[in-house]
């Protein structure tokens, strides 16, 4: 079982204070190249958890019957099979959206954020907290590649959810800007990326310091609480 307090923890790291993007600059790739738009960014990410919990689980059940010499390969093979399975069901399922999406699927094999928290978590803890924590840290790299991808798609074209119809038919692109607005290549392009995610990291540094400003300003009664 799986206290409260833990399960707090687990979300909260994976999220906000542990974020694989804004926290541990992991993920860089698919940071720069998928996010072009808010739908490639929410689908990798989504693809990206499907593995990263599997995986976490699967490890974590199979922990001690892996020789500490060879963990590192079991893990990659272990990620590895996931990564291809997810390939080929959004091949199947998803044909639009996966020729988007290119080699970037097949890369999240590659993704240090995936192989980390097998490393350093799932091998470690128990099956239900390795799964949750797959999940928590894959849902802190959905928010962050749909908000930068979301960015990036407005600012550059003036649109939002571009592509959609390749995943949920009959859905149609949201014009937010008029149609005579030039865009902004800047942000569609790599460059922009990176200064998004420079905003964003100084923006999640900035409300870090704030809110351990105004904790040191409790008396420590409240403090305890709060924590």
């Amino acid at each position: 079982m799986i206290t409260r307090s833990e399960l707090k923890e687990i979300l909260a790291n994976g999220i906000w204070k542990q974020n694989a993007s804004l926290v541990q600059i992991l993920g860089l790739c698919p940071l720069l190249a998928v996010t072009t738009n808010l739908v490639n960014g929410v689908m990798l990410s989504l693809a990206t958890i499907l593995v990263m919990s599997l995986a976490g689980f699967v490890v974590s059940l199979l922990r001690h019957f892996i020789p500490y010499e060879i963990r590192i390969p079991v893990f990659i093979l272990i990620a590895a099979t996931l990564v291809t399975t997810v390939d080929l069901g959004m091949n199947a399922y998803l044909h639009e959206m996966y020729l988007t999406l290119g080699i970037f699927i097949p890369l999240i094999i590659t993704n240090c954020i995936v192989l980390a928290r097998i490393e350093v978590f799932a091998a470690k803890r128990s099956p239900l907290q390795a799964l949750l924590d797959g999940i928590c840290m894959g849902l802190g790299l959905l928010w962050t590649l749909a908000l930068l991808g979301g960015m990036r798609e407005f600012i550059g074209n003036g649109t939002l959810l571009s592509g959609i119809d390749s995943v949920l038919p009959g859905w149609k692109t949201l014009q937010l800007l008029p149609d005579g607005y030039p865009g902004f290549m800047l942000a569609i392009l790599p460059p922009g990326a990176f200064i998004l995610l420079g905003c964003m990291i100084a923006a999640k540094n900035w409300l870090d310091a704030r809110r351990a400003a105004a904790q040191s300003l409790l008396p420590p009664q409240s403090m305890a609480a709060a924590g």
